[in-house]
């Protein structure tokens, strides 16, 4: 963490033009006094005492310096962090969508700068930050509007599992050279004929001596192109009981024999990102390639999935702020019927409908993101915000093309791809349909009625 700060306090010193680096503190007046109305109009001593204003407050929902879960440590991180994706990020990320990938040089550049396992423990390799650390980057990378770079998918749902399941052997294998962005992590669950019911993969591993052989295919697996090292789940034990008791984890890499990339899948949305199918043909994993214990993958899923959607819920929070700003600005400048846009009725209304489902949603996720930096967010949560986010995300970023009138239509116009990466958010990490299922089983199964 010490390094951490360190790195981000060395790059926010350096000159940043933007307005929004720099933290907004504002004042209130708190009485020390009993709450006596009379006693408080004539004896009431009162101090100033700074406090950080919620989004709703703030004159930009992207403001560095707001949130109650943050402190000037977080807004110094976040600084250096914003200006890494302004200056290593937004000006490539167009030849990244023709390219279907990030450069490689992104990745290293953003394992020198502190991206790369920020809450991964220092002494596994990693630089011992914390979920709040995590989320700033996640947030600065939506505030971009640049979709490409999967280092949330590398740091926070592939560098745990080896962190929390892998020998140690592993992960001095591993750990090191992914937080430094030398090697890039992808998992691999989606099967073409198994999304969101894991239970019913098809790829699987029979063991042979002390090795296993694994085959199968996945796709739609991020990261999947570039990847150096997937996390493979296989049916290990098709006898077993239920599927869930017959999966195990296994750790796959570049160059395997037998293991090959498939095309880079052309998109919807989020072209930047590098996404493809991926095939196992007898590949032979030495006994040191199964994460954790044989037969326990599925249960491991389940234990890493909430992190995986809360994180996907912070990124949608986080994008639609920079829509609601995105657009503000273009309706404080644009013209017609010889006044801005934005001195219309019906659109002001509009935007305080956007700004007020944004907020409450950031008040959420907040809670969310707080209780999981204290170990306490329940999958139920995790899955509400999962739910919530990417639906709202998808609700603004209508509204914000429309706000925009035929050139929310143009790609030349961030709010365009705003709007076409959106969609996947009620996909990936489990279907919002699926999210509303786990979220009545919790309801139903209520033992307190």
């Amino acid at each position: 963490m010490a390094q951490l700060i360190r790195n981000a306090a060395r790059l926010a010193s350096q000159t940043y033009t933007r307005s929004a680096s720099r933290p907004l503190i504002a004042s209130r007046n708190v009485s020390t006094t009993n709450k006596n109305d009379q006693e408080v109009a004539t004896e009431a001593e009162e101090e100033m005492v700074q406090f950080r204003p919620t989004t709703a407050q703030a004159p930009s929902m992207m403001d560095i310096g707001t949130r109650a879960i943050f402190n000037e440590d977080h807004d110094i991180v976040r600084a250096s962090v914003r200006k890494f994706f302004n200056e290593e990020v937004v000006p490539h990320h167009e030849q990244w969508e023709k390219d279907g990938e990030i450069s490689r040089e992104c990745w290293e550049k953003a394992g020198e700068q502190g991206l790369l396992g920020v809450d991964t423990p220092m002494e596994q390799g990693g630089l011992g930050g914390d979920w709040l650390d995590a989320s700033i980057i996640m947030e600065e990378q939506s505030y971009t509007n640049c979709s490409g770079p999967g280092f949330a998918l590398h740091s926070e749902i592939v560098m745990p599992y080896i962190s929390h399941f892998g020998t140690q052997e592993q992960i001095d294998k591993f750990i090191p050279d992914m937080t430094a962005g030398k090697k890039i992590g992808a998992i691999a669950m989606t099967e073409p004929g198994a999304g969101s019911d894991l239970q019913g993969m098809r790829t699987n591993a029979r063991q042979d001596g002390d090795d296993w052989i694994l085959n199968g295919s996945k796709t739609f697996i991020t990261n999947g192109w570039m990847s150096d090292v997937v996390i493979v789940c296989a049916v290990t034990n098709p006898t077993a009981k239920s599927a869930a008791h017959g999966i195990s984890l296994f750790l796959v890499e570049e160059g395997m024999e037998g293991f090959r990339k498939g095309k880079k899948l052309q998109k919807m949305g989020m072209k930047a990102q590098d996404t493809s199918e991926l095939y196992f043909d007898d590949v032979r994993l030495p006994a040191s390639a199964l994460l954790g214990k044989a037969h326990h993958g599925f249960y491991y899923l389940m234990s890493e999935l909430p992190q995986e959607r809360l994180l996907i819920g912070i990124m949608s929070a986080a994008n639609v702020e920079w829509q609601f700003e995105e657009t503000r600005k273009y309706l404080l400048q644009r013209k017609a019927f010889g006044k801005t846009l934005s001195s219309l009725q019906t659109i002001q209304h509009k935007l305080a409908e956007l700004k007020t489902n944004i907020v409450v949603g950031r008040a959420f996720t907040d809670q969310c993101i707080d209780l999981h930096q204290n170990k306490k967010l329940d999958s139920g949560m995790a899955s509400m915000n999962k739910y919530w986010m990417t639906d709202l995300q998808n609700k603004c970023a209508y509204e914000c093309v429309q706000l925009h009138g035929g050139w929310g239509y143009m790609w030349e116009y961030p709010i365009a791809k705003a709007y076409v990466d959106a969609k996947v958010q009620t996909i990936y990490g489990g279907s919002n349909e699926i999210m509303k299922e786990l979220i009545s089983r919790q309801i139903v199964a209520d033992k307190r009625i």
